[in-house]
């Protein structure tokens, strides 16, 4: 008697949904959406990631040109390295003297 019942329950059921082709296709889509080591949330990590390396390097790119333009400027300009030296080193001439102001009212 449950036989006939379930019987006629599969004869409703739409052909498409008894192929054995579809049903291996939605199985094997559902594995590697879901369950597989390379399922969609890990495609997207990875895609992220990749974006945030790629903003990374233009920046670092970016970065590399500036250091170089101040680089050959230092090497090509005397007048640039006098000022690097001032600047950075506090280097000055043999008759000059050098103060040095420090703020206390911006360590608050």
């Amino acid at each position: 008697m449950m036989w006939k019942a379930t019987k006629k329950n599969f004869k409703n059921i739409p052909a498409l949904f008894k192929d054995p082709y579809f049903i291996a296709a939605t199985l094997f889509a559902a594995w590697m959406i879901f369950f597989d080591e390379d399922n969609v949330m890990n495609q997207y990590r990875l895609h992220a990631q990749l974006r945030d390396l790629h903003e990374k390097k233009s920046f670092y790119l970016q970065q590399i040109a500036t250091t170089n333009k101040a680089y050959s400027e230092l090497t090509s300009n005397p007048q640039s390295q006098e000022k690097f030296a001032r600047e950075h080193y506090w280097m000055k001439k043999d008759n000059e003297d050098v103060f040095v102001i420090v703020d206390n009212q911006s360590k608050n």
